[in-house]
């Protein structure tokens, strides 16, 4: 019972500090650093990442305060990751053809391991803490002026996630990658976000560069090799996301829906002739497809249309196509099933309630939609329209409209950078809202999906919400159970003590060895210069910000807007339950990297070389 206490009383301890530090405070923090921000990252544990042209920092996101600073670490964004499930941070130092790739304690900056035979820029990443396992795709020199055909040959590496030993790696054909912005001039970094990521499943490792390709975790050994083509016409993610059952995985791609075997790698059945298909779920036996919609061109981040647009029902056990609707006119959104008895989607004038059974449309709706680009569902069980400036709820049964909120972006110029502020904007909801807001309960969607694109949604600048909404879960859809999380430098004291019964972790460093351990070119150590009992009310802290994401769910979608009475230009928060526009925060500087931090309640923003957090739960 000493020890359930205990734990309890670490948790409220940290819940108690997060909410005075960063919600009953009015003030909002600035941090000031040595130069211009160059970017940010949020990460799961409240810490914030920020480079500058000089150094490297980790920032407690609830206070402001520098946990480390890394000195004279010029980095680019695409050379700075958080490990999903840990607290490791990999850092990419290139130098010519040179390169080391650096794990490193996410709360004290220090190496945990290094090695010299990874190369290039991190861009996606998968881990199997369970297995000690971390998959890692780089690719070298992938920055240059954004352009039409920007190929690269991404190498992955599968190393012992505690050590960082290399035990297989495959070099990837060549593949077109996206830009992660669409300047007028000067250079960009490339990446993979035009792709899905890999995953780890069940002693397997899955790639979807070039179809798809699987091999086995430890030994490299390819089994499952099937070619089809990716990023059909000069279009990013044009192909869904992969879905897995016990037996087969589904993909999609060049107008084909296929079903692969997991154990032999035979193709058990093929639906030709559907048209682009970039997004299913599974519900039974029955696949749902839609073929059509809004995409991201990779040379100018245009958002287009492409179709047919329409709805297919796969029976999963023949691979017979039972049913198409094609009655959507010009565009379609991604699907949302409010029961087990319809499919929503919208097109570009109408909401239109498909039978799952028959395939037959059940009723339509005008939804008033300026190009309505995604669907929803919110905790009413209300199907949520919504598009670059406004949002619209409807009654499943009736299709009668419950609200509508609209918030016009301000001005005429600028049309590609408030097009990037709008996507970041609904991007905050989609990184908490997930899959689940897209169907209701019980439905199987992408299953086994624990990887992270070290780009994904925290990177491109891209216009397409569509996109946002179809794969809100590439990035996020992860489990948080404790038994996944594994911890290698100094938080693993904390975990021993307030996780009972956790299973022993391979390779980790006793906190004797951690605080020994020191990188000379780190600094300004926060956890250096206060005492023990407030080093564990620091780090339970952050552990208690990542437990706090496992129960979050996105209420809030953003808007770019003029807030009225506030004299200026900001993000409107419209709640998806009642339509209420109930947030305002005001943005005087233009940055459209912004990201909130919703367990601190936090939105943080750069303005030339400070970073500043705004709080988004002062209600208006």
């Amino acid at each position: 019972m000493r020890k359930l206490s205990f734990v309890r009383l670490i948790f409220l301890m940290a819940a108690f500090s997060v909410f005075t530090a960063a919600a009953s405070n009015a003030q909002t923090w600035t941090a000031k650093l040595d130069d211009s921000v160059r970017f940010y990252q949020a990460t799961d544990m409240g810490v914030l990442i920020v480079g500058t042209r000089k150094s490297l920092y980790a920032i407690d996101g609830s206070t402001g305060e520098v946990l480390w600073r890394r000195k004279d670490a010029a980095l680019d964004e695409s050379d700075v990751a958080a490990v999903p499930d840990s607290d490791l941070l990999l850092l990419s130092f290139q130098k010519g053809d040179r390169t080391r790739v650096e794990a490193v304690d996410l709360f004290t900056g220090d190496a945990i391991w290094q090695s010299d035979k990874l190369r290039g820029g991190l861009m996606h990443m998968a881990v199997d803490t369970s297995a000690n396992l971390l998959g890692v795709v780089l690719a070298k020199d992938a920055k240059e002026k954004p352009k039409e055909d920007f190929k690269r040959h991404p190498l992955l590496h599968v190393l012992e996630l505690s050590t960082g030993d290399q035990l297989w790696k495959h070099e990837v054909g060549e593949v077109e990658m996206m830009p992660s912005r669409w300047p007028e001039d000067g250079e960009v970094e490339y990446t993979l976000d035009n792709y899905h990521a890999p995953v780890f499943l069940d002693g397997r490792l899955y790639l979807f560069y070039e179809g798809l390709t699987s091999f086995d975790s430890r030994t490299g050994k390819s089994r499952l090799r099937e070619r089809y083509r990716v990023n059909e016409d000069g279009l990013a993610l044009t192909e869904s996301i992969p879905i897995f059952d016990e037996r087969v995985v589904y993909t999609s791609g060049h107008g084909r829906v296929r079903a692969i075997s997991r154990e032999t790698g035979d193709t058990e059945w093929e639906a030709k002739d559907l048209g682009r298909t970039p997004e299913m779920i599974l519900v039974g036996d029955v696949l749902y497809v839609r073929t059509g919609g809004q995409f991201t061109r990779l040379k100018d981040g245009e958002t287009v249309e492409r179709g047919p647009y329409g709805v297919s029902a796969i029976d999963t056990r023949s691979g017979k196509v039972l049913w198409r609707y094609k009655g959507a006119d010009k565009g379609i959104t991604n699907l949302v099933l409010p029961n087990a008895s319809s499919i929503v989607i919208a097109d570009r004038d109408d909401l239109i309630d498909i039978d799952t059974t028959t395939g037959k449309r059940r009723a339509r709706v005008r939804h008033g939609i300026e190009r309505a680009s995604f669907g929803l569902l919110n905790e009413r069980g209300d199907v949520v329209i919504g598009g670059q400036s406004e949002i619209a709820a409807f009654n499943t049964s009736d299709g009668r409209e419950m609200w509508r909120a609209r918030h016009t972006p301000p001005g005429r110029g600028l049309f590609r950078t408030i097009a990037a502020i709008t996507a970041r904007a609904a991007s905050l909801y989609f990184r908490y809202g997930g899959a689940a807001t897209t169907a209701f309960r019980g439905v199987q969607v992408a299953r086994g999906l624990s990887s992270l694109s070290s780009s994904g949604l925290v990177r491109s600048s891209t216009s397409n919400l569509q996109a946002l909404a179809t794969n809100s879960a590439r990035n996020y859809a992860r489990s948080y159970a404790a038994s996944r999380f594994r911890q290698f430098g100094v938080a693993a004291r904390v975990r021993d003590r307030i996780s009972a019964g956790m299973p022993s972790r391979p390779s980790v460093p006793s906190p004797a060895d951690i605080l020994r351990r020191r990188s000379a070119n780190v600094d300004e150590r926060l956890l250096d210069r206060i005492d023990p009992a407030h080093q564990l009310e620091r780090l339970s802290r952050f552990l208690w910000h990542r437990d706090r994401l496992a129960a979050l769910r996105g209420q809030w979608m953003y808007f770019y807007t003029s807030l009225k009475g506030r004299g200026g230009n900001g993000l409107a928060g419209v709640n998806i339950n009642s339509g209420e526009t109930v947030r305002q925060i005001r943005l005087s500087d233009l940055d459209e990297r912004f990201v909130t931090d919703e367990p601190l309640g936090l939105m943080f923003v750069s303005a030339g070389n400070r970073i500043l957090a705004h709080s988004v739960t002062n209600e208006r």
